[in-house]
């Protein structure tokens, strides 16, 4: 029996919550820490580095007891409205920072909200994704699934990109403090909400059944299908070159274009961005997987990015500061993302049905752990990257409004958000070719083998 349009609905709001909730943090606990708090550009790069492996290596596990877990409501479901109702409070406690907490404290407080934000959030988006090939009936129900969550995900992230900053300024009043306070309150319930829906909506099927397996075997069966981890690599490659330029724009605005209107201009980039980004998932990537296989859709993607970059980098050194012409190499980027976002959670979804191919098991959720995994250690290492830019080229200071920086400074800046992207694009792209090997094609074919093998 297929997912009903309602169930769906569902699933898609469940995608818009959870991934507010991640921009939210992914995209400014940097800025929040550094530039609002006055907490150390090398104490927040390290600390952010370090709970972001800490909580990836952790995504393996809660994928083996989701799989384990046997409950009258199901095995997702209750880890879903657990994990959200739990990391919705610490996401407001960690952006609620009371002002009388300094020195140590501070520093205290700031690492144990962030840990067990990444913690609780791993309860809760392990068993999201893990539902896909659990549900899905075939390779096209699962791949439509992926673009429908990926998609709604996507417009999530853009909901926060665009209006986070200027909402931070309206709540506040000027503060940004206060601010941050009152906009991750406001998100930490919408986020509340969309899981309750899901949870009440998604009626779970006797058919996501699941074999367990124990830690070892897990890390075993990971090893061994070697398709997993190519895609592993790869995305974790080129998610660091994109999370680096994600994590640094809002300093490009704010200190290289800068002026008193910064806000307004980082705004209409990143509304344009965020728009551009969810139609490339709605509409350029079925029109390219129309003409193209997945793979030449993604070499496709990367390409884009890249020319993106380049141009980016071109028009910073020009010292051009309309952002009119700041959407050239927006819109490529943008849409590249896009693309590249719902392939992720395609190719993995491939490498279930390979895993059983090859190995024997089926193991969703051990597999789908990855899809976290990557994002968190990517987020990682490029925040890591991003706060020491920001220490060795002294951009960032506690000011409210933008200064005027060194020119060495500035250019530091617009090299380390656009060189070493294009690097691991380029790297991205060639381990990419050489390692993949799940055409089309060869997933028709394994497709075909399992269902020859469930029928005889």
């Amino acid at each position: 029996m297929r997912l009903s349009g309602k169930e769906k609905a569902a699933y898609g709001i469940g995608a818009v919550g959870k991934d507010m909730v991640y921009m939210l943090t992914a995209g400014y606990i940097l800025y929040y820490f550094q530039d609002v708090l006055g907490i150390s550009a090398v104490f927040t790069g390290v600390l952010l580095m370090a709970a972001r492996v800490f909580d990836a290596m952790n995504d393996p596990v809660m994928g083996v007891i989701v799989a384990k877990t046997k409950t009258k409501f199901g095995k997702f479901r209750p880890w879903l409205l657990l994990g959200t109702l739990l990391n919705a409070v610490v996401l407001y406690a960690m952006f609620a920072i009371p002002e009388s907490v300094k020195g140590n404290s501070l520093l205290i407080y700031a690492a144990v909200a962030y840990i067990l934000w990444g913690v609780t959030y791993t309860m809760m988006d392990i068993p999201y994704w893990s539902m896909i090939p659990a549900f899905a009936k075939d390779g096209k129900e699962r791949e439509s699934l992926s673009t429908l969550g990926r998609t709604c995900a996507g417009v999530g992230s853009a909901i926060i990109t665009i209006i986070t900053v200027k909402a931070v300024e309206i709540l506040g009043g000027g503060n940004e403090r206060v601010g941050f306070q009152y906009f991750a309150l406001i998100i930490a319930i919408l986020f509340a909400l969309s899981a309750i829906i899901m949870c009440v909506c998604i009626k779970e099927k006797s058919t996501v059944d699941m074999e367990t397996t124990s830690i070892g075997e897990m890390f075993k069966a990971l090893l061994k299908n070697d398709q997993a981890m190519a895609v592993v690599i790869a995305i974790v490659i080129l998610n660091c070159a994109t999370y680096l330029t994600s994590n640094l724009v809002i300093y490009f605005f704010k200190y290289d274009i800068g002026g008193e209107g910064w806000r307004n201009t980082y705004t209409l980039f990143t509304t344009f961005g965020g728009g551009i980004q969810i139609l490339s998932m709605m509409l350029l990537y079925p029109l390219l997987r129309k003409k193209m296989s997945t793979t030449q859709v993604f070499r496709t993607g990367l390409i884009m990015e890249v020319v993106g970059y380049v141009v980016l980098l071109v028009l910073a050194c020009m010292n051009m500061t309309s952002v009119v012409l700041l959407l050239i190499p927006g819109f490529f980027i943008f849409a590249a993302t896009g693309v590249l976002t719902v392939l992720t959670t395609v190719f993995l979804a491939n490498t279930v049905d390979y895993g059983e191919w090859k190995n024997g098991r089926r193991d969703e959720s051990v597999i789908f752990s990855m899809q976290t995994f990557v994002v968190k250690l990517a987020s990682g290492i490029s925040a890591l990257l991003a706060s020491l830019c920001l220490e060795i080229f002294h951009i960032s200071d506690n000011a409210d409004a933008a200064l005027d920086v060194a020119g060495s400074s500035v250019m530091g800046l617009r090299f380390t958000m656009t060189v070493i992207p294009i690097a691991g694009l380029i790297a991205a792209f060639i381990f990419f070719r050489r390692k993949y090997i799940l055409t089309d094609e060869k997933v028709q074919e394994i497709a075909d083998t399992l269902k020859e093998k469930a029928n005889g």
